[in-house]
């Protein structure tokens, strides 16, 4: 069992930042390649970006590419999403989850096991 706990969320104007944090907690939750995903009012949950077990690579959506960034300290069993130049857009419940397949490959829904609760962003025009 992999428990996530997300922080950061909040209400933003377009053009500023947020960083969104993920704690993971529960055994071998480092061998996990750690995502974020979104969901917008009356849309799917989207990819956003994932990150591997090792911290060594990366993939982005095509929608965060240039303007968010994942990365994770393995020592505090934390991801993180800085997101800068939000629009209203972005605004979704970001969601953190966790992939046993380690690697930064995993960019659909299906290949993540656990998901933490969600926190909102809200960007405003």
């Amino acid at each position: 069992q992999v428990q996530l706990v997300e922080s950061g969320g909040g209400l933003v104007q377009a053009g500023g930042s947020l960083r969104l944090s993920c704690t993971a907690s529960g055994r071998s939750s480092r061998s996990y390649a750690l995502g974020w995903f979104r969901q917008a009012p009356g849309k799917e949950r989207e990819f956003v970006a994932v990150i591997a077990w090792s911290g060594g690579s990366t993939s982005y959506a095509d929608s965060a590419k240039g303007r968010f960034t994942i990365s994770r300290d393995n020592a505090k069993n934390t991801v993180y999403l800085q997101m800068n130049t939000l629009n209203p857009e972005d605004t979704a419940v970001y969601y953190c989850a966790a992939s046993s397949t380690g690697s930064s490959w995993a960019t659909q829904e299906k290949e993540y096991h656990y998901w933490g609760q969600g926190t909102q962003v809200t960007v405003s025009s």
